[in-house]
C-alpha cells in the first residue's frame, strides 16, 4: 500500500506556508509535491482529483485549493487528508489584506482596493451565494458527506470528527508537530516540517484577541451580530478545535 498526503489548501489558512514545510521534504521539481485545481461541479472534482493521484505514481504530496472531501478512495493508495482552520473573522481580514495587495480585476481584489475591511466583508455576506465571509470552513468541511446526512452544520461536524488531522493556525507550531508524529506513524520516516512563514499578509506581533478588537470597531453592533450569526458553525468549530 502507498501512502500520500493530500493538502486541502484553504484560502488564507497558512497553506502557503504548509506546502513550503512539504517542500523541504518532497521535491517538486521531481514532481514528488504536485499542485493542481479542479472544477466547481462536485462530482468532476471528486473524479478528477482521484485520477490525479493516479495519474502521478511519482508524488507524494498533493495540494490544492480547490480539491472537494470526502478524501478519495483509491485501491493500493492510502491518501492522508491534511487541512489547517482559523479563526473565521480573523481569516477575513487576512482574506481583505491580501486581496487588497492583489493585482487584477477579478470581484475579490476590486472590491478590497475600493473599501474597507468591514465594507468586503459586509459586501461579500450580502451576496448568499458567496462563502468567503460565510461559514467559509463549513461550506468546504461538509462535502465529506451527503445531504441526506444532515445539513451543512451537522456534515461539517461530522467530518471534524472523522478526518485523522485539522492544524490549527493559532497554533501553527504545535500543529506542525502533530502532524509530523501522524505522518511518521504513517511511514513518512524522518520528515521534518518547518514553521516557515509565507504569504503573510498582516502583522504577526498582535494577538488574536487584539486583531479581532480592532475588526469589530469598524461595524455597527448590529452588523458585528449579523457577522457572527453568519459564521455560527466555524466559530462553534474553532473553539472546539482551540480547546482540544
Amino acid at each position: 500500500m502507498k501512502t500520500v498526503i493530500l493538502h486541502y489548501h484553504l484560502f488564507k489558512n497558512a497553506g502557503t506556508s504548509l506546502d513550503a514545510a512539504f517542500k523541504e521534504n518532497f521535491s517538486e521539481k521531481s514532481g514528488e509535491w504536485v499542485t493542481k485545481e479542479f472544477p466547481g461541479h462536485p462530482a468532476k472534482n471528486r473524479n478528477e482529483l482521484k485520477q490525479w493521484i493516479i495519474d502521478n505514481p511519482q508524488a507524494k504530496c498533493f495540494s490544492s485549493h480547490t480539491a472537494f472531501f470526502p478524501v478519495p478512495q483509491i485501491e493500493g493508495i492510502k491518501v492522508i487528508p491534511v487541512v489547517f482552520f482559523r479563526h473565521p473573522i480573523d481569516r477575513m481580514a487576512s482574506a481583505y489584506s491580501f486581496e487588497k495587495k492583489q493585482g487584477g480585476h477579478s470581484f475579490g481584489p476590486t472590491l478590497a482596493r475600493n473599501t474597507s475591511v468591514a465594507g468586503y466583508i459586509e459586501t461579500r455576506l450580502s451576496m448568499h451565494a458567496d462563502r468567503q465571509c460565510r461559514d467559509f470552513h463549513a461550506n468546504r468541511l461538509a462535502t465529506m458527506f451527503n445531504e441526506q446526512q444532515g445539513d451543512e452544520s451537522t456534515r461539517a461536524k461530522m467530518a471534524v470528527e472523522a478526518l485523522p488531522f485539522i492544524g490549527l493556525v493559532e497554533k501553527y507550531s504545535e500543529s506542525l508537530a502533530q502532524l509530523e508524529s501522524l505522518l511518521e506513524s504513517e511511514g513518512f520516516e524522518g520528515i521534518k516540517l518547518n514553521p516557515v512563514e509565507r504569504n503573510v499578509s498582516r502583522s504577526v506581533t498582535k494577538t488574536l484577541d487584539e486583531k479581532l478588537a480592532e475588526i469589530k470597531e469598524q461595524f455597527s453592533e448590529v452588523a458585528f451580530n449579523r457577522l457572527i450569526e453568519a459564521n455560527k458553525t466555524d466559530l462553534d468549530i474553532w473553539k472546539k478545535l482551540n480547546n482540544g
